[in-house]
C-alpha cells in the first residue's frame, strides 16, 4: 500500500523533503525570523472559560527533576501572560504524553514526528501541529545517530555485528522508527540476532546514552540537530543537552552512524481547545525566541532561529509509517 505512494528507498528523504517543498508552493507558514512578532498581551482570555487551566505534557526521555527545571521558566511565562494555572506534566516515557492526549488531561505538548502520528492515531485526529523549531541554519529536520564508547574499540557499523544496541524509546521517531526503517534499507536485520547481538530500550533518550556509557550496551541511539559544534553536541538534541548538564564529553564517545534529515517534531494542541487559544499559544511562541531567549534555549535543549508554523499535512507520512508498522507486527504475529 504504502510503498505504491513512495519508494522505500526514497522514504526517509522524503519526510524532510515533501513538507518543505508543499509549504513552499501552497502554504506560507508563519516564521519567528519573519516577524515582527511581539508577546501577547498579559490579561486573563475568554477561552479561559473553557480552558480554566493549561496542562502541558513533557515528554520522556529526560529525568524528571530536569525537565521540571528547563520548563519552569516556560510555565511562569505563560501564567504570567495569560492569567491561567499552568501544570506541567512530565511523562515516564512518550506513551506517557499519548495516553494523556487520548485521556484530555492536557492541553499542549512538544511531540516528536513518529509520537505526534501515534497520537493522532490514537485520538482519531484529536490533535493537531501548531508549530516546530527551525535550527540554527533555517532547517526544520534533525538526525538520528548511533553512539559508542570512544574506548570501545567500534568505529563503523560493520563492527557492531553481534554487539549490543540500545534503542531510546519505541515511540521515538529519531530513537526507534526512523534508525530502523534506514538499516533495514541498507540489510541491516534489526531484530535481536539479525545482526545485533541484543537489542533493548534504554527508557529515553538520556537513558539510551547513559547506559552506554555504563557499558549495559555497546552502543546506542539518539538524536541531534545534526549542524554546529560536534564538539559541544551539535546546536541542539539530547547530546548537547547531556552535554549542557556534565553529563557526557563529547571526546568520551564515537558516533558511528548519522540517518538522513528528520523532519522536527511539533508543539500539538487538542483540536477542541478553542481558536482563539490555539491562535494566542501560536502567537507566544512565536514571539518567545524573540523576546525570552533564555526560556527558549531551555526548552529547546539547545539554540535554533526560532519557531515556524506547522500543519497536519507536514507529518502524514509518519501516520503512513506507523500504519505500515502496525501492520508488519500483526504479520510477525
Amino acid at each position: 500500500m504504502f510503498a505504491s505512494r513512495m519508494s522505500r528507498r526514497g522514504l526517509v528523504a522524503g519526510v524532510a523533503a515533501v513538507p518543505l517543498a508543499v509549504s513552499a508552493q501552497e502554504w506560507r507558514p508563519r516564521r519567528t525570523m519573519e516577524g515582527p512578532h511581539v508577546m501577547p498581551q498579559p490579561g486573563r482570555r475568554a477561552w479561559a472559560e473553557q480552558v480554566p487551566q493549561l496542562r502541558i505534557g513533557l515528554l520522556g526521555g529526560e529525568n524528571e527533576a530536569d525537565r521540571l527545571a528547563r520548563f519552569d521558566g516556560f510555565r511562569r511565562l505563560l501564567e504570567e501572560t495569560f492569567r491561567v494555572p499552568v501544570r506541567l506534566f512530565p511523562a515516564s516515557d512518550y506513551a506517557g504524553v499519548l495516553q494523556a492526549f487520548s485521556a484530555r488531561q492536557i492541553e499542549v505538548a512538544g511531540l516528536g514526528p513518529s509520537i505526534y502520528a501515534a497520537a493522532w492515531l490514537d485520538t482519531n485526529g484529536g490533535i493537531e501541529p501548531i508549530l516546530t523549531i527551525e535550527q540554527d541554519d533555517g532547517s526544520v529536520s534533525y538526525i538520528s545517530v548511533i553512539v559508542t564508547r570512544a574506548d570501545s574499540g567500534i568505529t563503523n557499523l560493520e563492527q557492531m555485528r553481534g554487539r549490543s544496541l540500545a534503542w531510546a524509546d519505541p515511540n521515538s521517531a529519531s530513537g526507534f522508527l526512523i534508525p530502523r526503517f534506514e538499516l533495514r534499507q541498507a540489510g541491516v536485520g534489526v531484530e535481536t540476532g539479525q545482526y545485533f547481538g541484543r537489542t533493548g530500550f534504554g527508557g529515553g533518550h538520556e537513558q539510551a546514552v547513559v547506559a552506554m556509557l555504563q557499558r549495559q550496551y555497546d552502543a546506542a541511539v539518539t538524536f541531534a540537530s545534526g549542524i554546529g559544534d560536534v564538539s559541544r553536541g551539535y546546536s541542539r538534541g539530547n547530546l548537547r543537552s547531556m552535554v549542557d548538564k556534565g553529563m557526557l564529553r563529547m571526546e568520551d564517545v564515537r558516533i558511528i552512524w548519522r540517518s538522513r534529515p528528520i523532519l522536527n517534531g511539533p508543539v500539538a494542541v487538542r483540536t477542541d481547545l478553542p481558536a482563539a487559544m490555539k491562535r494566542d499559544l501560536a502567537d507566544f511562541y512565536l514571539a518567545l525566541p524573540l523576546h525570552h531567549q533564555d526560556v527558549f534555549q531551555q526548552i529547546a535543549r539547545g539554540s535554533g532561529l526560532g519557531f515556524r508554523e506547522a500543519r497536519h499535512e507536514d507529518y502524514a507520512i509518519f501516520v503512513e509509517m506507523r500504519r505500515d508498522e502496525a501492520a508488519a507486527r500483526r504479520r510477525r504475529s
